[in-house]
């Protein structure tokens, strides 16, 4: 489902986007602006909810460290707008290579997302991402 201005649907969907191009590039600072100063990174299959910028951070440049090469691609499934709040759903296929030579990863996932508006900005307050398959070959 999709609800609210188009403007606001497509800001979110630019930071959907951001934060997949960031994951290609390996590159934490442009992945970490996408998150709320108290953004929250819920993680059910490592059983981790972090809070806050540095917490998330420090957990994404653990888990980055141990691949030669992340693939993230992200497609919006639905967007709904409630003033300077927002849900989102995304689906996602990650290919991650090992860089201990470890072999390739394949997960299909999605992400339930909360959203605010602050400062003219659409950034994630919550991010639930739950892995729906996950192949190792």
């Amino acid at each position: 489902m999709y609800k609210g201005a188009v403007e606001d649907r497509l800001a979110i969907r630019e930071r959907i986007e951001s934060y997949s191009d960031a994951v290609f590039r390996h590159d934490a600072d442009a992945w970490i602006v996408n998150w709320a100063e108290d953004g929250v990174w819920h993680l059910p299959a490592l059983g981790l909810d972090l809070t806050g910028r540095p917490a998330i951070r420090a957990a994404w440049e653990q888990a980055m460290s141990a691949f030669a090469m992340a693939g993230f691609f992200a497609v919006p499934g639905a967007i709904e707008i409630n003033d300077d709040m927002a849900s989102a759903r995304s689906y996602t296929q990650e290919i991650l290579v090992a860089k201990d030579g470890g072999g390739v990863r394949k997960i299909v996932g999605a992400y339930d997302d909360t959203l605010v508006k602050r400062d003219g900005q659409w950034l994630f307050a919550r991010r639930a991402y739950n892995v729906l398959h996950d192949e190792q070959t």
